[in-house]
């Protein structure tokens, strides 16, 4: 407990205390109970003008997450939105309030259009009655539910629906997880797994993911040493185009530094690189976290809009390029934040996978040791090669304006 909340407690406990002793005070004399009213009026006056608003901020200042907590969230919703099975959470009148990526492939319906209305409305109208009930009485606390339902677009196709309370945080009731499978609560032994077939298109994505960190490596090795700005620009042109849509490098020289930006080669996001040039890292509350607290994100549909900021107009950066997946990266373990990393998947792109904020992670490691090599480590007949830059990856630039540099001062 800190200390504001230490004296706040002792001031609280002396209230109550001096309550008690006015309470005993009203078997005074009626002629003296005016001296107890005016007590009386005088401690509810200091507990509207001080004692309450203390209490606000002190509410409030614990409201707010702390950066591990926040982590922790992410992590939370990633790993809800990546798993393999269809996971829905609606409350007791079976309202969606979260759908994850396989749960909108087994319903067609998109996660915004789903939340808000009733899961059971995609039933078929006879299952709708059941599901509803058993809804509401996992949500009582009467224990985990199975139920079969069908779906309206696959009414030949039964469904195991299970349900299961679930407490959110800082919510005062409980609301319900759906787990939907194929098959029956009634049904007969589940049939044979088939045979397990590698999976080429996961393969395929690894291979990539090998190609990259393997071009990274050797773009890092052919840099030259103690220029961390050609460092961090050489990881960012690796990146953008095999890695990500978008890559934003900001040095962290005590404050975070805009260095490069990197985005599509289309003419009708030019605006929008200037503005990401123009912008102030400061004004990034990703880039300031992962800078100041060396904490990264990996974020599948962002719901914080602001977490990039915005223009020069208002406007939201991640809504402006229409972000559908995002990783911010500091550059710093083992040892302080030397760079910050931001790396964009826009629209229908594929979003960003645990593997492969994995590798980042590995690469952002490579990246932070190449940026602190001393020049003293190369010999001076070393001969610079440019980085690696395979055909057929295409990035536009827009330059970060330079920091402004005083003038020399007159000669007297």
């Amino acid at each position: 407990m800190t200390q504001t909340e230490d004296d706040f407690g002792e001031e609280l406990a002396d209230f109550v205390r001096r309550v008690g002793e006015l309470r005993t005070a009203r078997a005074r004399p009626a002629g003296e109970q005016s001296v107890v009213l005016d007590a009386a009026l005088f401690e509810l006056q200091h507990v509207a003008e001080r004692l309450w608003p203390r209490y606000e901020r002190l509410a409030a200042a614990a409201a707010v997450p702390s950066p591990v907590e926040r982590q922790e969230r992410q992590l939370l919703k990633s790993l809800f939105q990546r798993l393999p099975l269809p996971v829905a959470l609606v409350d007791r009148e079976t309202v969606v309030r979260r759908l994850n990526s396989a749960a909108t492939g087994l319903t067609g319906v998109r996660a915004g259009y789903a939340t808000g209305r009733p899961l059971a409305a995609l039933l078929t109208p006879g299952d709708r009655a059941a599901f509803r009930s058993q809804a509401a009485a996992v949500a009582r606390g009467e224990g985990d539910r199975g139920i079969t339902v069908r779906l309206q677009q696959r009414p030949g196709e039964p469904l195991l629906a299970t349900l299961t309370a679930l407490r959110p945080p800082d919510e005062p009731q409980s609301a319900v997880l759906v787990v939907f499978q194929a098959g029956s609560a009634r049904g007969s032994a589940p049939a044979p797994a088939p045979p397990e077939v590698p999976d080429l298109a996961e393969s395929t994505r690894h291979a990539r993911l090998m190609d990259v960190v393997d071009l990274m490596t050797s773009t890092l090795l052919q840099l030259p040493p103690g220029e961390r700005e050609s460092v961090i620009g050489g990881a960012a042109r690796v990146l953008c185009g095999r890695f990500a849509d978008w890559i934003v490098a900001d040095l962290v020289d005590g404050e975070p530094r805009r260095t490069v930006v990197l985005g599509p080669s289309d003419p009708a996001a030019d605006a929008l690189l200037r503005a990401v040039a123009d912008q102030d890292p400061l004004g990034c509350p990703l880039v300031v976290e992962a800078a100041r607290a060396g904490i990264g994100a990996l974020q599948v549909q962002p719901e914080d809009v602001d977490g990039f900021g915005r223009d020069a107009s208002g406007t939201a950066v991640l809504a402006r390029a229409e972000v559908s997946s995002l990783m911010c990266v500091p550059l710093g373990a083992p040892g302080p934040v030397t760079g910050v990393l931001t790396l964009f998947r826009t629209g229908p792109a594929r979003p960003f996978s645990m593997a492969e904020g994995q590798a980042m992670d590995m690469m952002s490691r490579h990246i932070a040791l190449a940026m602190r090599r001393p020049v003293a480590d190369v010999p001076s007949t070393r001969v610079s090669h440019g980085p690696v830059e395979p055909s057929g990856t295409s990035c536009a630039a827009a330059s970060p304006p330079s920091p402004a540099v005083p003038p020399p001062a007159a000669s007297p």
